[in-house]
C-alpha cells in the first residue's frame, strides 16, 4: 500500500507540476504527517524533489525528471473502461483502482495531450443515476462481478415480483450492466439467458468449482438492448387512444419512456382545429396509465378505453372535493412541469399579477 502512494506521489508531481502537502494528502486520503514521511521517503530513495516554502510553495520535481513507473497493472488496465463511471466503479471495488490508472495513463501521455486530457476531465462529468433516487443496495456485487470474470457458477436466492416471491437460482452470469444506477447481470439460469437486479439478490454463494463456457459470440451489448425493447413491449400490452395539445406532445417525452414516445408520435396525425393531436400511447394497466396521464395535467383528453377515461374522470373529481374551499399557491396548475426528469423551476410571475399570502396548517394525528 505505501509504495503504490509512493508512485503515485511521483505521478501527481509530474502531472500536476507543484502540489502542496494539503493537496498530496487530500488526493491520497491519508494525513499531511503521512505525506511528509513519504516525501522524506521518496528523498532517500534519490528522486529529485524538493519542496518550496510560502503561500505559493509546494513540492515539485526537478524540471526534466521523469519517472518510468507508468505501466499499468493488470487490473487498472481493464479498470479504464469504468474511467467516467467513478460511482459504478467505487460499487465494484474499483474506485482506487480506476484513479491509479487514469494517473498513471496522465502521467505517460506528453504535455500538450496531458493538457487536453485534464481539461476534458475539469469540465464534463457524466453522472449515471436517474434524478430523486437514492443509490440501492448491492451487497453481493463484487462477487457477482468476480463470477462474471473468473466464469464460474452462482447460488443465489432471489426476491422478485411475482408468487412466489423467493427463489432459489443456479446462474452462470454472462456479464453486468448499469442502468440509470441500478445493476442488473444477465445469466443463464435452467438453459436460458435472463436477467437479475443485484439488488434483489438476498444470499449468495460463489460455486467456484462449478466452471462454464461463456459463449464467445454472445453480445452483452446487442442481448441487452433486444431485452430493453422486448420487455418494455411485453410490459405495455394495452392501448390508449388520446388527443394532445401542442405543449403536450412536446411534454410526452419527458414524463414517459422512449420507446412509449417513439410508438405514440408514429400513431399521430395531422392536428385537429383546435391544433390538438390524436395518438395511441401503449400502456401497462389502467392504474398505471391513469398516473402517466396525470402528469400532463390538461394537455391530454384520453378518448379510449372508457375505464382508463373513468378513472381520470374520478381521480380529477376526487381531487376538486379535496381541495374545494381550500386555498392553493397561485401557479401551481398545468404551467408547472410534473414528473420532469430533473429539477424543474416554477415559472415568474407575471408583472401585475397578485400576490396572496399561503398559511399551511400542519396536521398533527394521534
Amino acid at each position: 500500500m505505501r509504495a503504490s502512494r509512493l508512485v503515485s506521489i511521483l505521478l501527481l508531481l509530474q502531472t500536476r507540476g507543484r502540489l502542496t502537502a494539503r493537496e498530496l494528502a487530500e488526493r491520497l486520503e491519508v494525513s499531511v504527517r503521512t505525506i511528509y514521511r513519504d516525501v522524506e521517503s521518496l528523498h532517500a530513495a534519490g528522486i529529485p524533489l524538493y519542496g518550496d516554502a510560502g503561500p505559493s510553495g509546494g513540492y515539485r520535481l526537478l524540471d526534466g525528471y521523469r519517472t518510468r513507473l507508468t505501466g499499468l497493472t493488470a487490473d487498472e488496465a481493464e479498470s479504464l473502461f469504468l474511467a467516467g463511471l467513478p460511482g459504478p466503479a467505487a460499487e465494484l471495488g474499483l474506485g482506487a483502482v480506476v484513479t491509479a490508472a487514469q494517473l498513471k495513463l496522465m502521467a505517460a501521455l506528453p504535455v500538450e495531450l496531458r493538457d487536453r486530457a485534464g481539461r476534458i476531465q475539469e469540465r464534463f462529468l457524466l453522472d449515471a443515476p436517474s434524478w430523486y433516487r437514492d443509490a440501492e443496495p448491492v451487497t453481493h456485487l463484487p462477487a457477482v462481478a468476480a463470477a462474471v470474470w473468473e466464469e464460474h457458477a452462482l447460488r443465489v436466492r432471489y426476491r422478485r415480483w411475482k408468487a412466489p416471491q423467493e427463489v432459489e437460482r443456479r446462474l452462470e452470469p454472462y456479464g453486468l450492466v448499469v442502468k440509470a444506477g441500478r445493476w442488473y447481470v444477465v445469466a443463464r439460469c435452467g438453459g436460458q439467458v435472463r436477467t437479475y437486479r443485484v439488488s434483489q439478490i438476498l444470499e449468495l454463494h460463489p460455486l467456484r468449482e462449478e466452471r462454464f463456457a461463456r459463449p464467445p459470440d454472445f453480445d452483452l451489448a446487442a442481448h441487452w438492448e433486444a431485452y430493453r425493447v422486448e420487455f418494455e413491449a411485453r410490459l405495455r400490452r394495452g392501448e390508449a387512444v388520446a388527443r394532445l395539445s401542442p405543449r403536450g406532445l412536446e411534454r410526452l417525452a419527458d414524463l414517459m419512456t422512449p420507446g412509449v414516445v417513439t410508438a405514440a408520435r408514429a400513431t399521430a396525425g395531422p392536428p385537429d382545429e383546435e391544433g390538438w393531436t390524436r395518438v395511441t400511447v401503449p400502456i401497462e394497466s389502467v392504474e398505471h396509465a391513469t398516473g402517466e396521464f396525470l402528469r400532463l395535467g390538461t394537455d391530454v383528453e384520453v378518448l379510449e378505453p372508457p375505464e382508463l377515461r373513468h378513472a381520470l374522470a374520478a381521480t380529477a373529481g376526487a381531487l376538486t372535493a379535496l381541495y374545494a374551499g381550500r386555498d392553493a399557491p397561485l401557479g401551481a396548475s398545468r404551467d408547472v412541469p410534473l414528473g420532469a426528469g430533473g429539477p424543474a423551476s416554477r415559472p415568474a410571475r407575471q408583472p401585475g399579477a397578485a400576490v396572496r399570502r399561503i398559511t399551511w396548517k400542519r396536521r398533527v394525528t394521534s
